[in-house]
């Protein structure tokens, strides 16, 4: 054992051995470096624990979204949270409409992470042509001006498939008032959880509600809640 490994002389060898064992000679060395975006990287050294929020809600996704062969996100941003979607599902489509989130993405994580493709497009376009088993935004809504948001989950109506599943998630309207002046400046559309249902109900059939606060996720009461999730099923015939 190359003591100039390590700090210090009294960790036994077998420790050491075994430590260096977890470090070394893996398949999974060949990710040299596994980079974050500007965003993402600014988030984890000026307000850390916004990272845990972030993982917390895709997490969610991917667990909800397990075992389902394709799957579309929208407003990908620098794909910090598509990874942990990517894990659970077969293929993962991945949009955004910033150019430079797409650049960013495609130069970072595209080679490296072989079942997502990132793409660039605006929901209220149009449709994705492909016929989704689930589709989610997080951290969307809330940036979509109001007079588009019906367009905006109508074309991802579009492109689910008959039984495809949709997980919006954003900032609650009563959050707001707590919310930095960066934030406040993009979030142009907040809605109360009962708002939210509202506006998922015009679309589909099954509507269900949660709410989060940091990283605990729960079905208590919307008003208290600081991150809504709305998780919808059954899309309504006139918007396929």
């Amino acid at each position: 054992m190359d003591h100039q490994l390590f700090f210090g002389k009294s960790s036994s060898k077998r420790a050491r051995e075994a430590y260096v064992s977890t470090q070394q000679n893996s398949k999974e060395d060949i990710v040299i470096e596994f980079g974050l975006g500007k965003n993402t990287s600014r988030l984890l050294f000026f307000d850390p624990k916004h990272i845990g929020f972030k993982v917390a809600r895709h997490k969610y996704v991917a667990k909800m979204f397990e075992g389902f062969d394709k799957v579309l996100e929208i407003g990908c941003q620098e794909g910090f949270g598509s990874h942990f979607v990517s894990q659970t599902v077969g293929q993962l489509i991945s949009i955004d409409f910033y150019k430079s989130n797409v650049d960013s993405c495609k130069r970072r994580l595209e080679d490296k992470i072989s079942n997502i493709r990132f793409e660039g497009h605006d929901m209220i376009d149009g449709p994705i042509d492909e016929n989704f088993d689930g589709a989610f935004a997080l951290d969307v809504l809330e940036h979509i001006d109001p007079k588009h948001e019906e367009q905006f989950i109508s074309n991802i109506v579009k492109s689910l498939s008959l039984h495809g599943t949709f997980i919006c998630g954003t900032p609650s309207l009563e959050s707001q008032k707590y919310a930095s002046e960066r934030s406040k400046k993009g979030h142009i559309n907040c809605k109360s959880g009962e708002q939210l249902r509202e506006l998922c109900k015009r679309f589909f059939h099954n509507v269900f509600m949660f709410g989060m606060n940091d990283e605990v996720l729960h079905t208590g009461f919307l008003p208290m809640a600081h991150y809504l999730i709305a998780l919808c099923t059954g899309a309504k015939k006139d918007f396929k």
